[in-house]
């Protein structure tokens, strides 16, 4: 780059204020719009709405400022790379200079696809993005809410394709689709279905176009919008090439508008010929019914009344017949019974006879135990004080002898 000529005498004394102004002065002058490659960093918002960051690469850095107002179409983050456009200025109280940017864009495809990936995986570790909490789409809706812009193609598609399949009520939600502000519109839009619940589903819809103009329906406020929505939603967002985050939070991803209102309804043919299937089942089943009904009818044999009065005296006689046999059964066991009784006194006698048998055996034995039948032998009992018996003569002092007569005091 060709270094420039010196403008100034150097011989000029100037004031710090002078010569601050001077410098703004030239590098305002010298660049009036520039665009600048590079790396976000030290990202903060001040409580007036203005934004203050770096952008840097390995060699240097700038300070940049964008005013509150100014559109900025996607989150700024740290290590984000991105092109700023804008002009120089200096901030003389600190004696640096600055960006003023006016626009802001992502650098390039790769840094997008860097951005989305990162935005991606933090969803899914929220659960977003997971099947089991995905919705099922309505059969026949009869209200069907749309969030997009009134005079972009994708209305006019969902519009035509709903009136070819099967015309519904359509309440469409006014949005931008492109730009600073579409990502809170969006995001406003479903929300506002979900708040008034006067639709049985939401189509999110877009046409195609460049990465970075589909970049709002992957902002994270759209997406988390979508996965909050207690109403089944459908994306249908640029081309079937195309994948935004609210597709992963959708309950249904079409690949094009038009896709989304063929998902969302049937056609007439369809309907018509799934209406002749139901007929043709029901009709099938309903006649097999009636022939398999007409054969158990003629199956039944009406008997007349002299065989159901011959049928019920065959009864009688089988009831008769077994009673007989019952009764019979009850008198042979009675009888049975009776002789048992009628033997009973013998019983008792013999038993009687045996018992005095025993008796007498057992009055034998007691007299041949007892010690009268050996003093009725010619013993004796000799007999000390208090009457106990003495066995031995030594030193035996005797008070009565007992003989089988009598007894002898001494």
């Amino acid at each position: 780059m060709q270094k420039p000529e010196p403008f100034v005498n150097s011989e000029t004394i100037f004031s710090v204020s002078d010569a601050s102004a001077l410098l703004k002065g030239v590098v305002e002058t010298a660049f009036p719009r520039i665009k600048i490659r590079g790396e976000l960093s030290q990202i903060t918002r001040a409580t007036s709405g203005h934004m203050y960051m770096t952008i840097k690469d390995s060699g240097a850095a700038i300070s940049v400022i964008i005013w509150r107002g100014t559109p900025v179409p996607f989150k700024l983050e740290d290590g984000l790379e991105v092109i700023i456009t804008g002009r120089f200025t200096t901030y003389p109280a600190r004696s640096n200079y600055q960006i003023i940017a006016s626009e802001i864009e992502m650098a390039g495809v790769g840094a997008i696809l860097k951005m989305l990936e990162e935005r991606k995986r933090k969803l899914a570790g929220e659960g977003l993005f997971d099947e089991a909490r995905k919705k099922p789409l309505p059969r026949l809706p009869r209200r069907i809410g749309v969030v997009t812009s009134p005079t972009g193609a994708a209305f006019q598609d969902i519009q035509n394709r709903l009136r070819e399949r099967f015309p519904v009520h359509v309440l469409l939600y006014p949005a931008t689709v492109q730009g600073a502000t579409a990502a809170a519109e969006v995001a406003a839009g479903i929300e506002y279905f979900n708040r008034e619940n006067n639709v049985d589903v939401i189509i999110v819809a877009r046409g195609g176009g460049a990465l970075e103009d589909l970049l709002p329906f992957s902002e994270e406020i759209v997406v988390r919008a979508a996965a909050a929505s207690h109403i089944p939603l459908i994306s249908g967002v640029g081309h079937e090439p195309d994948w935004m985050l609210i597709d992963f939070a959708a309950d249904y991803r079409a690949p094009t508008p038009t896709g989304a209102a063929e998902a969302v309804v049937p056609t007439k043919l369809s309907l018509i010929q799934e209406l002749d299937n139901m007929w043709v089942r029901l009709s099938g089943n309903f006649t097999t019914r009636l022939i398999n009904a007409k054969q158990r009818i003629e199956s039944i044999n009406i008997k007349s009344p002299k065989q159901l009065v011959m049928e019920h005296a065959q009864r009688l006689d089988d009831l008769g017949r077994t009673m007989n046999i019952i009764v019979n059964a009850k008198i042979a066991s009675a009888h049975q019974k009776m002789d048992v009784v009628s033997a009973f006194p013998n019983v008792l006698q013999n038993r009687m006879a045996s018992m005095n048998q025993a008796v007498a055996h057992l009055g034998q034995m007691l007299n041949s135990l007892s010690y009268k039948s050996v003093l009725s032998r010619g013993y004796a009992i000799v007999r000390g004080e208090n009457n106990q018996i003495i066995s031995r003569a030594d030193g035996a002092v005797p008070k009565s002898i007992e003989f089988a007569d009598g007894v002898i005091q001494i």
